[in-house]
């Protein structure tokens, strides 16, 4: 063979191979696209399917009609009563006394200034003699100083003497000020202290008044009993306001936006809501429980409610948010992605994607997929999606 034949061989040779590895290439690639089409087909699976009337009833198949909405909720929290701190007193003496006479019983209702009871000892009438002295002097050199002003003003009096009566007035002025001090922070009045007080004859009688409005939750003394200036004589509580609180998780921590109105219901009360306001949201977590302390202020109106009463706080939260509200257990949650099914007529269903927002209280914000007027399944979800993928599993075989 010369070399011409050789080398026509030799690219026909060539050719044939060159063509083969293309069709192999061809037909791969087709097959690799096909195997794709085929795995997101299957992925995608079925996504519409038709009942009969009887299939509808048979598996409880029932529709809702969507619309706008705004999204609201309620979070449950256990809580107790207690004493609203600024409505307490514990009630005591600040000067050593013997009980002279007690005036109120533990369940009394009192006011504020009202006399609980009377101490009786040396020191409260040694109070009440300096102080009684302060104010024989204040009157005695006011006197004088206004005396030695009108003589100036009548030409007929001297500046030095004027100066100094108005000296001494200011002195006794400055130190019935101090007595005054001593007398009201052990308790007294300038009343107290006149009543049956004469600096011939001043009685040793201090009276103990409530600072509050409320009741007497705790009585500590009894007639001829020692009072020291640290015992505490009597709680006072006025329970027309107390505190709640409770425990919220972490989770609902966000939803309590501002200082949103709450409702406590308690099981001596079941029928009734006693109206509130959060007022604190704890600062720090509970490691164990992973809850925050939540306090409402609750209106107890009738003094019905009482302290260390256990119960239930119900906190509205939402409110902000209006758009398409759907319930929570309509929706399908597959490989990360959310659908419903929505009814396209009476026996006809399509799976259709959405994208979830907040959910509150077992509603859930759909916040595209889904538009008012919507029909879609409301009962029988379970039951739609066995049957879409016992019909997509048959398609494949």
């Amino acid at each position: 063979m010369n070399n011409d034949g050789e080398n026509e061989m030799r690219f026909n040779i060539k050719f044939l191979l060159l063509l083969m590895i293309s069709a192999s290439l061809f037909f791969g690639c087709g097959e690799k696209e096909n195997e794709k089409a085929k795995e997101e087909s299957q992925e995608q699976g079925k996504e519409e399917i038709i009942l009969s009337d009887k299939a509808m009833k048979e598996m409880g198949i029932e529709t809702q009609v969507i619309k706008e909405e705004i999204l609201t909720g309620v979070i449950k929290a256990a809580a107790k009563l207690i004493p609203d701190q600024d409505y307490e007193a514990q009630v005591g003496s600040l000067v050593q006394g013997r009980v002279h006479k007690v005036f109120v019983k533990e369940g009394d209702n009192v006011k504020v200034g009202q006399v609980l009871m009377q101490l009786e000892g040396l020191e409260i009438g040694e109070l009440k003699a300096v102080y009684l002295k302060a104010k024989s002097n204040l009157d005695y050199y006011k006197a004088v100083y206004e005396r030695q002003k009108t003589l100036i003003e009548q030409n007929i009096g001297s500046q030095k003497v004027l100066q100094e009566a108005k000296a001494d007035y200011e002195k006794a002025s400055a130190e019935f000020n101090a007595e005054d001090k001593r007398i009201h922070a052990v308790g007294l009045s300038h009343e107290d202290v006149l009543e049956n007080g004469t600096l011939e004859h001043i009685a040793g009688i201090l009276p103990i008044k409530s600072p509050i409005n409320g009741i007497v939750t705790e009585r500590n003394v009894v007639i001829g009993q020692l009072v020291e200036a640290n015992t505490t004589a009597f709680k006072i509580m006025n329970i027309s306001n107390l505190w709640a609180d409770g425990q919220v998780y972490e989770k609902d921590i966000s939803k309590l936006s501002g200082k949103p109105n709450t409702e406590f219901v308690t099981s001596a009360y079941p029928n009734e809501k006693f109206k509130g306001k959060i007022i604190l949201v704890g600062s720090t977590i509970d490691e164990h429980s992973r809850t925050v302390k939540v306090r409402a202020a609750i209106n107890n109106t009738g003094n019905r409610l009482k302290p260390q009463m256990f119960g239930e706080m119900y906190i509205p939260i939402g409110g902000n948010i209006k758009g398409i509200v759907v319930p929570g257990d309509v929706i399908i949650n597959e490989n990360g992605k959310s659908f419903v099914f929505v009814a396209e007529n009476d026996s006809t269903f399509k799976k259709q994607p959405v994208e979830i927002g907040t959910e509150l209280d077992g509603k859930v914000e759909i916040k595209t997929g889904l538009k008012a007027g919507d029909r879609i399944a409301s009962k029988g979800v379970f039951f739609l999606k066995s049957e879409l993928l016992k019909e997509t599993l048959a398609e494949e075989e």
